[in-house]
């Protein structure tokens, strides 16, 4: 099997001793290089061809996030995983969004570095437990905002009426289910067209459904 090669990155020459110890009594890595400043991981990266970069977010003389956006964009066979010790919200976005395969606290054990390096290996991304948990809340907070700016204009009668648009009820149906007259939908689907810019009332269920109203009315309620 191929060795994997690897290249560490860190400022504290004592952190890179102990990642070089660990890995090199694993019979399938290859430490090929070190590096202590993000200048010197993007050339050595250059040189080097790793297969895998552990990198360091808090670097002295760049950002651990732009030494891994350069090295995304310019290596495109090398993988990089965030080695740090801050689980930091904005930070760990930055770090995927730059186009890290990994973000892994410094304080795991042995075991748990292990399994990073593996999954790197198998080409899979890795997070640790505790920093996923807070990746998905991100996540998911931003996707609710998202919906909720989707119909941030709308009133409260015009969302019930587009959502029952979404369900392809008729203007006497919504009526019915609203307890409104039949002229007050109209209105009000008017009224969305224009809100919206949309041109009809295909397009309004199609902006429902995309922006997953009934979602959306189940978190107001």
């Amino acid at each position: 099997m191929k060795k994997l090669r690897v290249l560490l990155v860190d400022d504290h020459e004592v952190v890179r001793l102990g990642l070089a110890t660990l890995l090199e009594e694993l019979p399938d890595v290859l430490v090929v290089g070190e590096a202590g400043s993000g200048h010197a991981a993007v050339v050595l990266c250059k040189q080097l061809r790793p297969d895998l970069v552990l990198l360091d977010i808090r670097l002295p003389d760049m950002s651990g996030v732009e030494v891994c956006r350069q090295i995304c964009a310019t290596s495109h066979d090398t993988q990089v995983v965030i080695l740090t010790s801050y689980a930091d919200d904005a930070l760990i976005k930055e770090a995927i969004m730059a186009g890290a395969s990994g973000y892994v606290l410094k304080q795991v054990g042995s075991q748990e570095l292990v399994r990073a390096v593996e999954a790197a290996r198998r080409g899979e991304a890795l997070l640790d437990p505790r920093v996923t948990q807070r990746v998905l809340q991100q996540f998911r907070l931003t996707e609710q905002r998202a919906r909720g700016s989707a119909f941030q204009n709308l009133s409260r009668r015009e969302i019930e009426v587009l959502e029952l648009v979404s369900q392809g009820k008729s203007n006497r149906e919504i009526a019915d289910a609203l307890m409104i007259s039949e002229r007050t939908v109209s209105n009000h689907v008017s009224g969305l067209l224009g809100k919206l810019n949309l041109a009809n009332r295909i397009e309004l269920a199609t902006y429902a459904v995309k922006n997953h109203i009934g979602v959306f009315l189940s978190g107001q309620e």
